[in-house]
Parts: C-alpha cells; structure tokens; sequence
C-alpha cells in the first residue's frame, strides 16, 4: 500500500506501509518537547514542585496543619516566611500546599480528558447518528452553563468537604470544551483509509477510536490533558478561597482565604498573601510553558531550529 499522509489539524503525519501514522522522521516525541526553551524552562519549573510535594516532610520544618506557634512572629531561623495570626508556620504550609495542588492538577486534569475523550471522539466517529445528536446536545449544554457558579454550587451543597469531591466537581464541569475539539479532530479522519481497513477487517467501534484513530490524536489529547491540569488548579485555589476547600487540609488557596479572612494586608503580613499567590502563578507558568512544546508535536510549523 502507498505511503500517503494523514491530516490532524494543521499537521501531515505520514503514514506507513499499513495506512498507520508513525512517527515524523527519527525525531523523538520527548527530543520535540525538549527542543523548546520555554518547555525546558516549564519542565524545570514543574520539576522543582514535585520534588517539593514530594519530600515535603524532609523540606517543612513542621506539619503543615500545626498552629501551636506564636502568633504573628516575623521571619526568623525558625519560621522563615513567619507565622500566620492563627499561630501556623507559613513556609511549612507553602510547602504542604504543593502536594494538592498537584493532586487536584493531576487527576482533575485527568478525568476531564477521560470524559472528553470518551463523550468528543464517540460522538465525533458516529457523526449525523443519534448518539452524536445526544452526545451533541449534552456538549452544548455544558458548553453554555457557567462552569465556575457551578462548582460553587455543587461543592457548597456537597455533605462531605475533600480533594476528591474537588477533583471529581472540577472534572465533570470542565471537559465540554475539549470533547468539542476532539469531535472535530476525529471528524477529519474517520474516513482515512487505516480506518476503512478496520472495518472491512471487522472491529468493534470502540477499538477502532481507541486503537486505529487516537494515536493519530496524542499530540491534542496531551495538550487538552496539560489545559484541563492548570485549569484544575486554578479552580481549586479558587474554590479553597471562596472558603470551599477542604478544611482538614492545607493548600495554596485556603492560605489566601484565611490571610483574607484575618486581614493579612492591614496587619503587614506580606508574606501570607504573597507568597501562596506567587508559588500558584508560577505552577501555572510552568505548565503554560509545558504546552508549548506540546504544541510542537502536533504543529511542524512553530518547531524551533
């Protein structure tokens, strides 16, 4: 069989002997991302917290959850950024707030991508049938509800306060924009001949998307993934500081809602507000810069010499 290309969005992946996409030239996927300055930078970046999140028991001088300290104490040997008003150590909640963040980025991000994978490429492979007119409908409903009254509403009525009742909210509001994307992405190659060919060869549906035509759609699905993460984490500390977070747990955003609830600001308490909002931007930055090299393996156009 010719070797032809097949088109996913602005890209051309060539296709093998089989009709199969492979990868473009010898390039590697990981030598694509790393060619990029800016995801050098955000690896690093997202390097550093995971190292944190991870030996954070070795890095906080205290538990995160202690407030047993003096109130109000200044920077010193002892508390570096100072304690809060409760009588917390700040540095050691920075460095416990690392670890939900991450989760809630993570598996936020992942279920999102889960839901929009399953709903977008399902809908997307039996376009003009009913399922997609369901499958259509439920998107566009989700599309035009207000994602983040939404959250509120779900978390502030929820019996049971935690990060998984966070990750499970953030993911089931927050994938109708990236099943759109994957519809239409799946759109332009349902009909390419690999596909044809695992018909006539007698495949089920589901492994036809999942097996013959997903592949052809890493690059999207990994920059919908590194999206739906950051994403996850801005809700979160949202959330955390409208005072919906979990209470038993300490994460950047419950340090903002209780450094505005016990007015940080007028009692000169920098550290409380800034640190926490700085550390969240600069996560956030981190995955930012990710998706650009991301960007590369689906895009020949922006890959750098």
């Amino acid at each position: 069989m010719t070797a032809g290309v097949v088109q996913t969005g602005t890209d051309e992946l060539p296709l093998g002997s089989e009709d199969q996409p492979v990868a473009t030239g010898d390039t590697s996927w990981y030598r694509l991302v790393w060619s990029s300055g800016k995801a050098r930078v955000g690896i690093a970046l997202l390097l550093g917290f995971v190292l944190v999140a991870v030996f954070a028991p070795l890095i906080a001088p205290y538990e995160g959850t202690r407030t047993d300290f003096g109130p109000l104490l200044p920077p010193s040997g002892e508390h570096p950024l100072g304690t809060t008003s409760q009588g917390g150590d700040i540095f050691s909640q920075l460095v416990y707030g690392t670890r939900v963040s991450l989760l809630v980025g993570l598996f936020g991000g992942l279920v999102a991508t889960l839901v929009a994978l399953a709903i977008g490429m399902v809908s997307g492979y039996k376009e003009g049938s009913l399922t997609d007119d369901v499958l259509s409908f439920v998107t566009n409903v989700a599309l035009v509800v207000p994602v983040l009254p939404l959250m509120i509403v779900l978390v502030a009525y929820s019996e049971v306060r935690g990060v998984p009742l966070i990750v499970f909210v953030i993911g089931i509001t927050s994938w109708a924009g990236h099943a759109r994307a994957k519809r239409a992405q799946i759109i332009t190659l349902r009909n390419r001949d690999f596909v044809t060919a695992a018909k006539f060869a007698g495949e089920g549906t589901w492994r036809i998307i999942f097996r013959e035509i997903m592949p052809s759609m890493t690059s999207l699905v990994a920059a919908g993934f590194v999206s739906a993460a950051t994403g996850a984490i801005g809700a979160e500390a949202g959330l955390s500081f409208l005072g919906l977070g979990d209470p038993g747990s300490i994460s950047w955003g419950t340090m903002l809602y209780q450094a505005d609830a016990q007015g940080a600001v007028a009692q000169g308490l920098w550290a409380w507000v800034l640190v926490p909002g700085l550390t969240l931007a600069l996560l956030i930055t981190s995955l930012t810069f990710i998706n650009f090299g991301v960007d590369l393996l689906s895009n020949p156009h922006l890959r750098e010499d």
